[in-house]
């Protein structure tokens, strides 16, 4: 093991349990989801929206949103008491808006991402028939109701944002539906995705490699920090380090993720194997092969451990465990 790996491991504390952080976390959030989520929805509408939500996923960026809104919050308050006073709440009362909010972040950020796989899952685009370990949405419940759930998924993130809560400032429910919007649409999660389809079988640099990723997998993974900062107030100092963070996080989950359809199997990655490379299109792996693909990957998370250990906050370790967990993933 080289001293840069040994650096990283002894950045995240032993004494950190993020199994249980992250147990308390997500029942949470999947209470929250499985409350809300295509409730009322006509037609059938609503269980394809919760098969395509439900049941599934590892949810980093809901965990990333709320890690980042502790890290903030326990650091500098929830937004300062002069934003409590102008906003005429005392702090308990803002505080308490402050986690409604960031939970209302956690559920959206993973909807953003189920509509996203539900349209990318289609034969128009990735045509893929199994996702997280079950039939993709479109092979369940046929091509036209998945693209309404996907429709009905993304705008439902964006009400979930802006509730009709007075703890809950007018100016952050516009934050977070601006930093979520960036990060969904051209300049974020759908431009990616418009460089991946248009890139198949070409031959793209490392640089364009990047950026393609950048905009469709790292852009929603980093506004979750981002959104998770928002709610708890982060100041100038912690925003940037956190954004840092972030791009590194970004970058890192799709080179591990590149990594992983060549050497992990279908059942155990919950999705099809091997698909990048018999669609021809460029990865990490294609590019630089694959040993040097896992060096970049622990360089990338030794980024993200550095930008959090100048972010001046008091306890950034789910931060640092969360980044561990996606580079050092087996699925």
């Amino acid at each position: 093991m080289d001293a840069g790996m040994m650096a990283v491991q002894r950045s995240i504390p032993a004494a950190f349990d993020l199994a249980g952080w992250s147990r308390h976390h997500l029942d949470r959030v999947e209470r929250a989801l499985g409350q809300w989520v295509g409730e009322g929805a006509p037609a059938g509408l609503g269980e394809a929206m919760r098969y395509a939500v439900l049941d599934g996923g590892k949810r980093l960026r809901p965990l990333l949103v709320l890690a980042a809104y502790e890290a903030v919050h326990n650091g500098a308050g929830p937004t300062g008491s002069d934003t409590a006073l102008r906003a005429g709440m005392d702090e308990a009362t803002l505080r308490a808006g402050m986690d409604e909010a960031a939970l209302r972040a956690a559920c959206a950020v993973e909807l953003i991402h189920a509509y996203s796989l539900v349209h990318d899952d289609m034969p128009c685009m990735d045509n893929d028939v199994l996702r997280r370990g079950k039939p993709t949405v479109h092979v369940q419940f046929g091509e036209a109701q998945a693209l309404l759930a996907g429709d009905a998924l993304q705008a439902f993130a964006f009400e979930l944002l802006t509730p009709d809560d007075a703890r809950i400032p007018p100016a952050v429910q516009a934050t977070l539906c601006r930093q979520l919007a960036r990060a969904a649409g051209s300049a974020g999660m759908a431009g990616g995705q418009a460089i991946d389809l248009a890139s198949v079988g070409l031959a793209l640099t490392q640089e364009q490699l990047r950026q393609m990723h950048r905009l469709k997998t790292g852009a929603l993974l980093q506004a979750s920090v981002m959104m998770g900062a928002a709610c708890g107030g982060a100041g100038a100092t912690a925003q940037k380090a956190l954004e840092g963070y972030g791009a590194a996080l970004g970058l890192a989950f799709q080179v591990v993720d590149d990594i992983l359809d060549v050497v992990a199997d279908s059942a155990t990655l919950g999705k099809t194997a091997g698909k990048d490379a018999a669609s021809d299109k460029p990865t990490y792996v294609s590019l630089l092969g694959l040993a040097p693909a896992q060096a970049h990957a622990q360089e990338l998370l030794a980024q993200a451990q550095a930008a959090l250990a100048a972010s001046g906050l008091a306890d950034t370790r789910a931060l640092a465990a969360l980044a561990d967990m996606v580079v050092n993933r087996s699925y």
